[in-house]
């Protein structure tokens, strides 16, 4: 019978191009959650290829399969249990070598294997030469060389993997093994946990696990052996501490076997490109100063092109959307009219109008991924996270916050001290996310209309300077200075894969959209009802009720109940906040604009103290559940909400006397 269906899982180191083609593959047919229990990320595909359905799954990048840390766990877990018809493992052929310890590790796991030698130019480029016939002839497995960012080689590898998936590997691979001083010791474990091993666990990789001291594969064959025979695992382990570098050894001879007829290495002393680049790109100094004139070219660009677009889509789409509702809701319920128009499409319109800004930044950070620039970034930033007791690998999740503060709290994952991570977690609320950049642009050029790009600049950097004063602070009093290492790969420079930017900057897009359809259009139909209820009027409203509340906190900063109610309302989400604003001020003069009634309705110094408090506030409900479940504590959490708060306020009060003083 011919096989109409087949699970084939995609494994491979970071930075190899994996993702790239899973993209190429599956477009925009893909899925994208968390693994059961985790908050890894899952992504799933369907492709159909020569007449197979296929079920491509792609598996976190991982430098190996030992337990420890949970992307290593669920891809070495998912290949033992799930059994999927192919692994295809994409490889740096520029840095095969070290690629090739994953490859030794998933020829222990119980599925057929298809290589995929990828970046086959940026190898050629850096000066090596690989012969991809002796290759696979030495590892008795298929390679197909690739360039995936050009499409080069994808569709021949799924060929590949589709053939072994219907009739099976034509050979037996060449597998690693223990250095022969361990030979002995690694058939005694094997004796001991014979037929004691639970499925779906190969016995053989099991004892292997052992030697290397996994603690999950450890407690795991505790459990399950007659207490002598776990006596006698436990007393050799403890004789052969040293298994582990047999274990790891014999991998790296088998690698040594393997590239020894199939790979040719540059010449000494050749500088290659990304050496020349990097000459400049991570020096001390200079290193600074090309993040700092990238970052600034990001964020330029994203205002400089987004703004007019931005305006452009409030007055060819929002506006005319406005006045077709209200020509078409003639007729209507005066309420109905009001829920349509000032509520829905007041409220959310207003927000979809910052769609052009967060989808350049969304675009300018897929291409700083894509081309491997962001570790460089992390890399110049270690000197300056050490004073603030982090180090340069929390830049990356930290960065991401720039994007959205959940997946930069997410990110903190990669940090290994539990220290380290916590602060990251902690201060990560501070870095301005685009959603409140968003609003940064929207309404400093309402307020500071001569002067909107210093103002927007310093309100960036104020969250920020407040971020590494607190880090210091948390640092040398709390963690009394202790600090962590920093170890981290520079994936070579390489062009970027255009489609797979593209497909990242949809589904962050999506996201927003999606947001937008759910939680903001819920969050400003209930503003619209609060500021309706029970009179119609905003003025005796029950919104303006609770707004009254908060007054004596308002005047502090100089801003009304309207105000205060946008800020509370960002705890949803941040964009509600000109949601929020547009329902309430925008509604306030027939056919007049957000940006024609607030200079009138909020003074400069009171617009400044609003929007520090936005970039400093309590986060929203998404981020404050991220920290929730990443520190597993609410204690910490309501920590972080406690000071946020505290923060915030002090910074709107100091924000509109000093406004007062220089803006009168």
């Amino acid at each position: 019978m011919v096989k109409r269906k087949a699970v084939i899982a995609l494994a491979g180191q970071p930075n190899v191009g994996k993702s790239t083609v899973f993209n190429m593959l599956t477009g925009l047919n893909q899925h994208v959650g968390n693994w059961p229990g985790k908050t890894v990320e899952r992504r799933t595909g369907e492709v159909v290829h020569d007449g197979l359905a296929i079920h491509l799954v792609d598996l976190p990048g991982t430098y190996c399969l030992t337990a420890a840390s949970p992307e290593e766990t669920i891809a070495r877990d998912y290949i033992m249990r799930e059994r999927p018809d192919v692994v295809m493992a994409v490889i740096n052929a520029a840095s095969l070598e070290r690629n090739l310890y994953l490859v030794a590790e998933l020829l222990a796991l119980p599925a057929p294997l298809v290589l995929g030698l990828n970046m086959m130019d940026v190898a050629h480029q850096e000066g090596f030469d690989i012969d991809v016939d002796v290759l696979s002839a030495a590892l008795g497995l298929p390679v197909v060389p690739m360039v995936a960012s050009r499409n080069i080689g994808v569709h021949e590898l799924v060929d590949t993997a589709v053939k072994v998936a219907r009739d099976g590997p034509t050979c037996e691979p060449n597998r690693p093994d223990i250095q022969d001083d361990h030979r002995e010791v690694l058939e005694a474990i094997l004796e001991l946990i014979r037929d004691h091993v639970p499925d779906p666990y190969p016995e053989s990789w099991v004892a292997l696990k052992l030697l290397e001291g996994d603690e999950q594969v450890t407690g795991m064959i505790r459990e399950v052996l007659e207490p002598e025979s776990r006596r006698r695992m436990e007393e050799i382990l403890l004789q052969h501490e040293d298994a582990i570098i047999a274990v790891a050894g014999g991998r790296y001879a088998w690698i040594r076997r393997m590239t020894r007829a199939a790979l040719r290495r540059p010449r000494a002393g050749r500088v290659t490109l990304t050496h020349r680049i990097d000459n400049i790109a991570t020096h001390p100094f200079w290193g600074l100063a090309v993040l700092g004139a990238i970052l600034a070219l990001v964020f330029g660009l994203t205002y400089s092109v987004g703004s007019p677009l931005q305006e452009l889509l409030d007055q060819y789409v929002i506006s005319p959307l406005i006045g077709l509702a209200e020509l078409w809701l003639a007729n209507a319920p005066r309420w109905v009219l009001g829920l349509i128009t000032d509520g829905l499409i007041g409220g959310v319109g207003t927000v979809l109008t910052f769609l052009p800004i967060l989808t350049l930044f969304f675009a300018a950070m897929g291409i700083l991924e894509d081309t491997g620039y962001m570790a460089r970034a992390a890399y110049v930033m270690d000197r300056f996270m050490h004073a603030i007791g982090l180090h340069g690998k929390s830049f990356l999740p930290l960065f991401l916050g720039f994007g959205c503060n959940v997946p930069a709290i997410m990110g903190a994952r990669v940090i290994e001290s539990h220290r380290g991570r916590m602060l990251t977690i902690m201060l990560a609320p501070l870095v301005p996310c685009a959603a409140r950049l968003g609003i940064v642009a929207v309404l400093t050029p309402i307020f500071f209309p001569e002067h909107a790009t210093v103002v927007a600049w310093a309100l960036t950097a104020l969250p920020l300077v407040i971020l590494a004063f607190g880090g210091w602070i948390a640092h040398h009093v709390i963690f009394r200075g202790e600090q962590a290492a920093f170890i981290m790969e520079l994936p070579l420079y390489h062009i970027p894969n255009w489609r797979t930017i593209g497909i990242s900057v949809w589904e962050r897009v999506r996201a927003f959209l999606e947001k937008a359809a759910t939680v903001i259009l819920a969050a400003s139909a209930l503003v619209w009802l609060l500021a309706t209820v029970p009179t119609g009027e905003i003025e005796t409203s029950l919104l303006a009720s609770i707004g009254h509340l908060l007054e004596p906190i308002g005047a502090l900063m100089g801003l009304g109940w309207r105000a205060l109610v946008a800020l509370l309302a960002s705890f949803v989400a941040k964009e509600n906040s000109i949601a929020v604003l547009g329902v309430l001020y925008g509604g306030s003069e027939a056919g007049a604009s957000l940006s024609e009634v607030l200079p009138g309705a909020i003074s400069p110094a009171a617009g400044l103290a609003f929007l520090v408090v936005q970039m400093l506030f309590i986060p929203c409900v998404s981020t404050v559940a991220a920290i929730r479940q990443e520190t597993a504590s609410w204690k910490w959490t309501l920590l972080n909400l406690l000071l946020l708060a505290v923060i915030s306020l002090v910074g709107g009060v100091i924000a509109y006397q000093l406004g007062s003083v220089l803006l009168s």
